[in-house]
C-alpha cells in the first residue's frame, strides 16, 4: 500500500490529496463510489485523522469529492462528466457473483499485515525465509539455464516434474503412481478448487473435519455444496461418523487432512485409517486427502498417507511444495485416476492454459537433487525448535489460561483459551500490541480457540510475540 513520504517537502495532507486525485482519475474510485472514512484512511496511512481531514477538504474544494452527513464521502458524480445513469454500480457488482469473498477475519488479518510489516506473524501458514531452501534453489537456477521453449506447456503439467514426483512420492510417501496419473497445480487450494468445481455439483453434501482449514475457504460455499462436520479428537476423525452422515445426508465426498491436521495437529490413528478406507470402499465414497505436512514429522518418521494403503482407488491425494520448501514457486500436485486427471487438466486449461514452465522445472530439479534430504532434515529440526519456543512462552506467560497439545509435526499449535473471550476483541487487542494470529472460529470451532503458526515468525520474536498476545488476552478477558 502507498504511504506518504515524511521526508518530502510537500505536506502530508497534500501528498494524500494528490494520490487520491490520481487514483480517482485512473478509475480506481469511479464517480459515485464511496471513499474510506477519515478514521480508517488515517489508520491505513499511519497519519493523524486531522491530516486526512485536510486532504479531503482540499479535494472537496476542487469539487472532486462530496460529503453528506450519514452517507460518508464519495467521489463526485459530475466532476468527471458522468451522471448516475451512465455510471455502473460497481459496488453492487463487487458484492455480487457466485464466488464468495474471504471470511471477515481473514480479510482483517491480511489488511493488518499489509499495513504494518512489523507485526509478529503467527497467522501466515507459510515457511519463513529462514526455513526455505533459498540458497539451494538459487544454486540450481544458476547452474541450469533454461533454453527450452517458453510456449504453453502440457495442461497436465511439466512432464519432467511429473516424472520427478513419481520417484519422490514412491521414496518419501510410499505412493506408487505414474506420471499420467499426476496433475500439477498452483498449490493445494487450486487442487481443491478444481475438485469442488468439476467433480461435484451445487447441492451435493460433503463431509469435512471439524475444525478444519477447509472452513476458511469459501470455495465450498461458492460451489453450492452442503458441508457436514466430522469432529476431530486426539486420534483424528471417527470413521463411524461418515456412515451416519452418509445415511442421513447421502454425502458425496469426504475431505480429510490425516497427518498433523490443520489446525489441531492431530494424526489419524492407524486403526481408524484402515476403518476409514474400508468404509469408503463399502459406500463408494471418494476421499480427498490433503497432505501438506507429513514430511515435517519432527522425529523423522512421517505417518503413512492414506493413499499408500488405498487398494480400492478411493483416495484423491493432494500435495504441495509450499509447506516443505517454497510457497512462492506455486507448485502443487494431485494423484488420482487418469479419468479424473484428464477432466481436471481440461478445466485448468480453460482457466490459464497451464502453469509457468520455469518454477515447475526448478521444483523438478530440487526434488531430484542431493539438496532435498538435508533440507527436510534441517526443516524438521528448525520447526521443532520454534514449536518448543512457543510452548515455553505459553507456559511462562499464560499458565492456567490456556490448554494445548504439543504437535509432533506441522507448522501449527492449536490452543484453547479457558476464560470466555470474544474472538474479535482479542484479535484487535493483539494487533494493537504488535502480534497477529488466526482465531479458531475461522476453522469452524467455537469462539475461544487460537491457531498459532510458528513457521513464519523469527525465532527471536516468538517469546515477545506470545507475551504481547498474553497482554492482549488479559485485556480482552477483563473488558
Amino acid at each position: 500500500m502507498w504511504k506518504p513520504d515524511r521526508g518530502s517537502k510537500l505536506p502530508l495532507y497534500q501528498q494524500i490529496a494528490d494520490d487520491l486525485e490520481k487514483r480517482i482519475a485512473y478509475g480506481e474510485f469511479p464517480p459515485g463510489s464511496q471513499l474510506p472514512s477519515e478514521r480508517k484512511l488515517a489508520e491505513q496511512l499511519g497519519v493523524n485523522r486531522s491530516t486526512v481531514i485536510l486532504a479531503y477538504s482540499e479535494l472537496r474544494s476542487l469539487g472532486i469529492i462530496e460529503s453528506q452527513t450519514g452517507s460518508g464521502t464519495r467521489v463526485s458524480k459530475f466532476k468527471w462528466g458522468a451522471t448516475p445513469k451512465h455510471t455502473p454500480n460497481w459496488r453492487r457488482y463487487a458484492e455480487g457473483g457466485s464466488f464468495l469473498p474471504n471470511l471477515a477475519f481473514l480479510r482483517r488479518i491480511r489488511e493488518a499485515l499489509e499495513q504494518d510489516r512489523t507485526l509478529i506473524d503467527f497467522a501466515s501458514g507459510e515457511l519463513g525465509a529462514d526455513l526455505s531452501p533459498v540458497e539451494e534453489i538459487n544454486r540450481l537456477m544458476s547452474e541450469n539455464f533454461y533454453t527450452g521453449y517458453l510456449g504453453y506447456d502440457n495442461p497436465q503439467g511439466f512432464v519432467p516434474l511429473r516424472k520427478a514426483l513419481v520417484g519422490f512420492l514412491r521414496h518419501y510417501r510410499n505412493i506408487q503412481t505414474t506420471d499420467s496419473s499426476i496433475l500439477i497445480t498452483s498449490g493445494s487450494q487450486q487442487s481443491l478448487y478444481l475438485i469442488t468445481q468439476c467433480l461435484l455439483t451445487p447441492g451435493d453434501a460433503v463431509a469435512i473435519e471439524d475444525p478444519s482449514y477447509c472452513y476458511s475457504l469459501p470455495m465450498f460455499q461458492s460451489a453450492g455444496l452442503r458441508l457436514f462436520r466430522l469432529p476431530v479428537d486426539a486420534k483424528g476423525m471417527r470413521p463411524e461418523d461418515i456412515r451416519t452422515l452418509y445415511k442421513k445426508h447421502r454425502i458425496k465426498m469426504v475431505f480429510i487432512n490425516p497427518n498433523f491436521q490443520n489446525p489441531t495437529g492431530a494424526v489419524l490413528d492407524l486403526g481408524r485409517r484402515r476403518e476409514l478406507l474400508e468404509t469408503a470402499g463399502e459406500l463408494g465414497l471418494p476421499l480427498v486427502e490433503d497432505d501438506p505436512f507429513s514430511l515435517t514429522a519432527y522425529d523423522g518418521t512421517p505417518p503413512p498417507p492414506l493413499k499408500s494403503i488405498d487398494t480400492a482407488s478411493s483416495v484423491l491425494y493432494v500435495g504441495s511444495f509450499s509447506k516443505i520448501a517454497a510457497s512462492g514457486l506455486r507448485v502443487g500436485w494431485m494423484v488420482a485416476p487418469h479419468s479424473v486427471i484428464s477432466r481436471l487438466a481440461d478445466a485448468r486449461q480453460q482457466m490459464d492454459f497451464g502453469l509457468s514452465v520455469i518454477p515447475q522445472r526448478v521444483a523438478a530439479q530440487f526434488l531430484e537433487s542431493a539438496y532435498i534430504r538435508p533440507h527436510l532434515d534441517r526443516l524438521r529440526m528448525q520447526l521443532q525448535f520454534k514449536r518448543d519456543l512457543v510452548i515455553e512462552a505459553l507456559r511462562r506467560e499464560l499458565a492456567g489460561l490456556v490448554t494445548y497439545t504439543a504437535p509432533q509435526g506441522g507448522l501449527h499449535l492449536w490452543c484453547r483459551i479457558l476464560p470466555k473471550v470474544h474472538d474479535h476483541k482479542l484479535l484487535e487487542e493483539a494487533i494493537r500490541r504488535g502480534v497477529i494470529f488466526v482465531p479458531g472460529s475461522v476453522y469452524g470451532s467455537d469462539s475461544g480457540y487460537v491457531r498459532f503458526t510458528f513457521a513464519r515468525a523469527r525465532a527471536e520474536d516468538i517469546g515477545p510475540g506470545i507475551a504481547m498476545f498474553a497482554s492482549a488476552l488479559r485485556i480482552a478477558i477483563e473488558s
